[in-house]
């Protein structure tokens, strides 16, 4: 087995091409879903004059197992899929793009994803959109992040009961994403299927509105 599964997997772009994108959305897909997938959710989302990035999971999958097995399980898978997320960065900061004008959202498995990336690399982004997940681990061992967000926005938005995401883990990294200088909004919707609901478009289209101001010029 590679050590880098996701590595030949390609970082598909929409919306305003990254040479003349003042912001950018690193979008990261669910289980059994697509970059083209996603990217479709981040039209939905993200302010005009954004680019849109997505990378691919080697077999639409980013680790094998769940989010809240033990991490080893999940190697190295895990470690492959944080690091697409950080090549996809990379593209959009070579195109002079700074941190503090990218945002981060996923949906799922990709939420899961896009959380840990943040908070294991924490500095002020654009915002952090994690529908449906968490911060990745079992429930029963402790989770530690350290650094600061410097008052990065963050919406944790998901179902309760969720067949994948129990709303306990939503809770938590929520709290901790807190405690490192996220301000962080949750949103709890008791009976919701395993989807996107159109109230979390747009609080998700809300959050960046508000903290990001897009020249259209």
């Amino acid at each position: 087995m590679t050590s880098n599964p996701h590595g030949p997997q390609p970082i598909m772009q929409a919306g305003t091409s990254l040479g003349r994108a003042p912001a950018a959305m690193i979008l990261t897909h669910g289980r059994g879903g697509s970059a083209e997938d996603i990217l479709g959710l981040g039209a939905a989302i993200a302010p005009a004059g954004f680019a849109l990035l997505a990378p691919e999971a080697a077999g639409n999958t980013w680790y094998p197992y769940s989010f809240l097995a033990p991490r080893v399980q999940n190697e190295p898978f895990l470690s492959s899929a944080l690091a697409r997320v950080q090549a996809a960065m990379n593209l959009a900061m070579e195109a002079g793009i700074p941190p503090e004008r990218i945002a981060f959202c996923g949906f799922s498995q990709g939420a899961c994803l896009a959380t840990e990336f943040v908070g294991r690399h924490p500095r002020r982004y654009a915002g952090l959109i994690a529908l449906t997940g968490g911060l990745i681990g079992p429930l029963d061992e402790p989770i530690t992040l350290t650094g600061n967000l410097e008052g990065t926005p963050i919406l944790m938005s998901s179902g309760d009961p969720d067949p994948h995401v129990p709303w306990v883990r939503v809770q938590e990294s929520a709290n901790l994403l807190n405690g490192i200088g996220g301000i962080v909004t949750t949103r709890r919707y008791a009976g919701r299927p395993h989807t996107v609901l159109q109230a979390e478009i747009r609080e998700a289209k809300e959050l960046l509105a508000t903290t990001l101001v897009v020249d259209q010029a």
